[in-house]
């Protein structure tokens, strides 16, 4: 199976954007509302939620919904306000060592849903750097230029709570906050639709990794290695394994960032499962403003510095059902 992946510079959302999105607008509603007719809450509710908790994207959200027109289910879409819950996989590790600080994740996701759009923005002044993921403003990860890194995982049973999702709030913390405490600030005091771990990198090595959820209190941890469940999880388990995994590749006495990148390419941590493929490897370096983005036998990198737009087209091979 092949997935294509961009980049693209686009300071803020405009003419293309909105082609994209009415080109994906039924795969963004399957994504908003999910299985079955559950009661989803008016526009107004919507609006009045983002204006309640990140009104620094209100006007963002205002002027994304004028170039929509007069289309109630896509203001709903827009807002990422009670979507319908998903599962991902995902794992992901800080690593404060030589040629640290950094950020390690694989994205776990079925590839057919995944945007592949790398994306370099400036919303709002600060420039952002992001896996950008429909239907708007959505991140899976991604670093602004004061050197905050943000990256989710799920964190648990996939269930829909009365909250935002998780890529939304991972775009508010890049356009408002300069470094990890304040990013934490800001993540505590947000409703999560779904169980999640955002893990927070600055350019001076602070990090932390906070347990989000919509039945229950956020917790801040300095929890290096992250995989998909939150402070509990059965020793057997997928996510359990794949997070000792990381821990010991953190701990070994010879690892450098380069043996624990490899180690992400590495079963169970590197996915071949239709179900739940990784997508692609990330290593974000906040304190040089750089991503690469790492396929095997595939590097793309980024900065602010250089931003190549252009195109990659990555051949999976047969995936295990």
């Amino acid at each position: 199976m092949e997935k294509t992946f961009t980049a693209h510079r686009e300071d803020r959302p405009g003419a293309d954007w909105l082609a994209r999105f009415r080109e994906g607008r039924d795969e963004a509603a399957r994504w908003y509302i999910g299985e079955g007719a559950p009661a989803l809450p008016s526009p107004a509710a919507c609006r009045a939620a983002l204006a309640r908790h990140m009104p620094e994207l209100v006007p963002h959200y205002d002027e994304a919904c004028g170039m929509v027109g007069d289309d109630d289910l896509a203001h709903r879409i827009l807002s990422h306000y009670r979507p319908a819950a998903h599962r991902q996989g995902c794992s992901q590790a800080v690593w404060l060592g030589e040629d640290g600080p950094a950020l390690v994740r694989n994205y776990d996701f079925p590839l057919p849903v995944i945007t592949g759009r790398i994306e370099l923005t400036a919303w709002s002044g600060r420039r952002v750097i992001a896996m950008g993921q429909r239907p708007w403003g959505g991140c899976l990860d991604g670093m602004n230029d004061d050197g905050l890194v943000a990256s989710c995982t799920l964190g648990g049973i996939a269930r829909r709570g009365q909250g935002f999702a998780i890529i939304l709030m991972l775009r508010y913390v890049l356009e408002t906050c300069a470094s990890v405490r304040e990013a934490v600030d800001a993540l505590c005091r947000l409703p999560a639709a779904q169980l999640h771990n955002v893990t927070l990198l600055d350019r001076w090595g602070d990090h932390a990794t906070v347990f989000l959820g919509p039945r229950r209190e956020p917790a801040v941890t300095r929890q290096m290695a992250c995989t998909n469940h939150q402070e509990r999880a059965s020793p057997a388990s997928r996510s359990a394994l794949r997070q000792r995994l990381l821990e010991e590749a953190l701990a070994a006495p010879s690892a450098t960032l380069s043996t624990l990148t490899a180690r992400f390419f590495e079963p169970p941590l590197y996915s071949r499962k239709a179900s739940f493929t990784t997508a692609y490897t990330a290593v974000y370096r906040p304190a040089a403003g750089r991503v690469d983005y790492l396929w095997p036998g595939r590097s793309w990198s980024q900065s602010f510095d250089r931003f190549e737009e252009g195109a990659y087209t990555h051949d999976y091979g047969a995936l295990e059902r």
